[in-house]
């Protein structure tokens, strides 16, 4: 199985797996592994080629254990993506009684000339988007990521954020991505990440503060980003992957975002993680 063949979600994915992850393809499956942060679950994780059965569960879970959790005891989710289409529903009895979940991605795309800029939102401060200072602004970003852990455990969540941005920081540094905060005033209220590949760019956990949410800010965020894409990189589409059951896919679609493709996989949480609520933003760290 070669990551060339993944659907464009899946294979923007790899953009960051590029830096800190082993991605070894095999004839059944295309592993990835973060040897620096266990605990990023799709950065930890399965590929493989067809919508697994039934009957296959414990088959994957040998094979993940043998590829991916080995030996690494700071592994304790599972996390196998499909490139093919859903099951459909209750065919997968014996994975939703182990305690896995489906999770669905809508993949979505803009393009210059699609691009509908959105009204400035009024705010108490001036409202500033501009990218991270790496030499001092790291821990504000990992405090405004970690204000709300969805209801991981608290100081893994922060712990696997804290290894993201130093990953993205490395990727910055190779010309690869840019990571912005939009700031009112000295509060930093939002933030989000930009990869690109060629003239194509993929965005990266776009979060508001909890405090600081249903104001306009993401729309704001993301419109700023898209122009700054569009612009000084040069780029001809813009990726966003989004759970289509969550709001903000509706403020996607008001910037001029279309979906186009959708992807799947099957999660299961970890004990300490296992109140978290459903996103597919949370540890698939895309956005």
């Amino acid at each position: 199985m070669r990551v060339s063949d993944f659907r464009p979600g899946w294979r923007t994915d790899f953009i960051l797996h590029r830096f800190g992850a082993e991605v070894i393809e095999k004839e059944d499956c295309v592993v990835v592994r973060s040897p620096g942060n266990e605990g990023f679950y799709w950065g930890n994780c399965l590929m493989v080629a067809e919508t697994p059965a039934d009957a296959d569960l414990a088959h994957w879970l040998r094979r993940f254990e043998q590829e991916v959790a080995a030996g690494r005891p700071g592994v304790r989710h599972v996390a196998i993506g499909f490139n093919s289409a859903p099951p459909a529903p209750g065919l997968l009895p014996s994975w939703h009684a182990d305690g896995f979940e489906l999770m669905e991605t809508a993949t979505m795309r803009l393009r210059p000339g699609m691009l509908r800029m959105p009204q400035a939102p009024r705010a108490a401060a001036p409202l500033a988007l501009r990218p991270i200072d790496w030499s001092h602004e790291v821990e504000a970003f990992v405090d405004l990521q970690s204000a709300d852990s969805q209801g991981h455990e608290p100081q893994g969540y922060r712990r696997f954020r804290r290894e993201q941005m130093r990953r993205f920081e490395t990727i910055v540094a190779q010309g690869v991505g840019t990571w912005f905060g939009l700031w009112c005033g000295d509060t930093l209220v939002a933030d989000c990440g930009l990869l690109r590949e060629g003239t194509l760019g993929r965005f990266q956990n776009v979060l508001v503060h909890p405090d600081w949410r249903r104001r306009g800010l993401c729309r704001a965020m993301v419109g700023g980003v898209c122009e700054w894409g569009f612009g000084p990189w040069g780029l001809e589409e813009l990726l966003m992957c989004a759970d289509p059951q969550d709001v903000a896919i509706g403020i996607y679609e008001s910037l001029g975002f279309e979906a186009f493709d959708r992807e799947w996989g099957l999660q299961r949480h970890p004990p300490e993680d296992a109140g978290a609520r459903r996103s597919v933003r949370l540890h698939k760290d895309g956005g």
